[in-house]
C-alpha cells in the first residue's frame, strides 16, 4: 500500500505550473518507541506545561514563543508576527534558480522527499521539468514551508521522479576548513596505498539494505514479542566493548597489518 501524500500543492517554473505531491523517503513506523507509565497502574503518564516560577500548569491559550534577550527575559512573538515573514504562498513550490547538480556538497542536505506529480493533467509538465534538468545536469533551488517552518529546498531528477531535498541553512553548516585545518599533510606510501586498494578490492560487495540493519530494534521486538506473551527472557548479554586497537608506530607494522589483513580476508572467502 502506497503511503498517504505529506504535503500538496504546485511546482512552478516560470509560466509552467503542475500539481504536485510530497512523501517522505525515509520512514521511522518501524522504529520501536516507548511510553512512559505508572508501574503502580499500567497507565500512560501525561506531561503538561507548568509555569517555571509558580509551579502552576499552563493552559494552552496561554502558551506563547518567546525569545530570551537577557537572563530570564524574553520578547514574545505571537503567530501573526511569524507568518508574516514567510512565504507568500505555501502551497507552491516556485524555481527561483539553478545550479550545476554537483555544486551542492553532502553536508548540505537535510531530509528526502519524494516529489510526485498528483494528477495525469500534471505529468507532461513534471516530466518536462524532470528531463531538462537531467538533460543540462542541473537542480532546482525554492523555497517551500514544511511543518510551519520555511526551508530551502533543492529538486533532484532520479529516475521516473524528482527528489526534493530540503537544504540546511548558512548557520547550520560548519566550515569543513575550520576542521581539518589544522590537519598535517601527510605524504603517503605507495605500496601502503596499493595494500589498501587490495582490502578495499577484497571488502567490496553490492550494496544492500542489509548492510545497514538494526540488530538493537531486532533484540528490542523479539523482548517486547515476549512480554506481550508473558514469558520471561533474558535480555541479550551485550558485548563487550572491542579493545581499541594499537597505533601502528612505525611503517613497518602498518605493512604487516595490511598484509595480514589481506591473507585474513582470502582465507575467510575461500572458507
Amino acid at each position: 500500500m502506497a503511503p498517504r501524500p505529506y504535503w500538496k500543492g504546485y511546482l512552478k517554473l516560470s509560466l509552467v505550473t503542475c500539481a504536485v505531491s510530497l512523501t517522505p523517503a525515509t520512514t521511522d513506523r518501524e522504529k520501536v518507541r516507548f511510553h512512559t507509565v505508572n508501574a503502580e497502574t499500567g497507565n500512560r503518564v501525561r506531561s503538561r506545561y507548568v509555569d517555571a516560577e509558580t509551579g502552576k500548569p499552563v493552559a494552552d491559550e496561554q502558551e506563547v514563543r518567546g525569545y530570551e534577550i537577557e537572563e530570564g527575559r524574553y520578547v514574545m512573538i505571537e503567530d501573526e508576527e511569524l507568518e508574516a515573514v514567510g512565504l507568500e504562498s505555501t502551497r507552491t513550490i516556485d524555481i527561483a534558480e539553478f545550479v550545476p547538480a554537483d555544486s551542492i556538497e553532502w553536508y548540505w542536505y537535510d531530509k528526502a522527499y519524494y516529489l510526485m506529480p498528483d494528477d495525469e493533467v500534471a505529468e507532461e509538465a513534471y516530466a518536462v521539468i524532470r528531463e531538462a534538468m537531467a538533460a543540462t545536469e542541473t537542480v532546482g533551488i525554492s523555497r517551500l514551508v514544511l511543518a510551519r517552518r520555511e526551508r530551502a529546498v533543492m529538486l533532484q531528477p532520479h529516475g521516473k521522479g524528482i527528489v526534493l531535498w530540503t537544504l540546511r541553512y548558512g548557520d547550520e553548516v560548519r566550515d569543513p576548513t575550520e576542521v581539518y585545518g589544522e590537519v598535517r599533510e601527510k605524504k603517503t606510501e605507495p605500496k601502503l596505498v596499493s595494500l589498501v586498494e587490495t582490502l578495499i578490492g577484497d571488502l567490496t560487495r553490492p550494496w544492500s539494505e542489509k548492510l545497514v540493519r538494526d540488530p538493537v530494534q531486532e533484540h528490542l521486538k523479539e523482548i517486547i514479542a515476549a512480554h506481550a506473551k508473558r514469558k520471561k527472557r533474558k535480555a541479550p548479554k551485550r558485548k563487550e566493548a572491542d579493545e581499541p586497537p594499537e597505533p601502528a608506530s612505525n611503517v613497518v607494522s602498518i605493512m604487516d597489518a595490511l598484509k595480514k589483513s589481506i591473507s585474513q580476508e582470502k582465507k575467510r572467502k575461500k572458507g
